[in-house]
């Protein structure tokens, strides 16, 4: 199936809340996880349609995990995509429970990285596996973080503008 990418449009809704020490706002979170959906949607050649990035903490990200991947403990990112329901368009719909609490933890380990691109980092890679992207075998894990990396450098490089 033929999809315009230009004409549709992914609507991206941001729950739960970000600590204020961040220093990123939920609308800078909200652009970010626009941008990853563009250039996810257009590696597949399908539309991305609605996404929920649900912010959450160590707790609720174990319970997520484990019912929807069947993991304990928390993680990163947990994904959680869902067919259209009619009337709605075909295309991606989705969920993305984001750990606030691992990146912050993590960022610091990192040489020059924050926590807001920790976090544009865990959305990126939600985004990549809403549009079909596994990482399960190593060469698949490598080929994911460059494409993810990419769109970190292609996001700061727009939003620097």
């Amino acid at each position: 199936m033929w999809y315009n990418l230009r004409m549709s449009i992914c609507k991206v809704t941001i729950d739960g809340s970000l600590p204020r020490t961040l220093g990123l706002t939920k609308s800078e979170l909200k652009s970010a996880a626009v941008f990853f959906a563009e250039k996810s949607s257009a590696r597949i050649g399908v539309p991305f349609r609605a996404v929920t990035v649900v912010l959450q903490n160590d707790a609720f990200s174990a319970e997520t995990h484990a019912a929807i991947n069947g993991v304990e403990g928390p993680t990163d990112v947990t994904t959680q995509g869902y067919d259209a329901m009619p009337p709605e368009p075909e295309g991606i719909y989705g969920e993305l429970y984001v750990n606030v609490d691992q990146a912050v933890r993590v960022a610091p380990k990192r040489k020059d990285w924050s926590v807001a691109k920790e976090l544009f980092l865990y959305v990126a890679h939600g985004m990549d596996h809403l549009s079909g992207a596994d990482d399960h075998e190593p060469a698949d894990y490598e080929r994911m973080r460059r494409r993810e990396l990419a769109w970190l450098r292609q996001f700061s490089s727009s939003a620097s503008r």
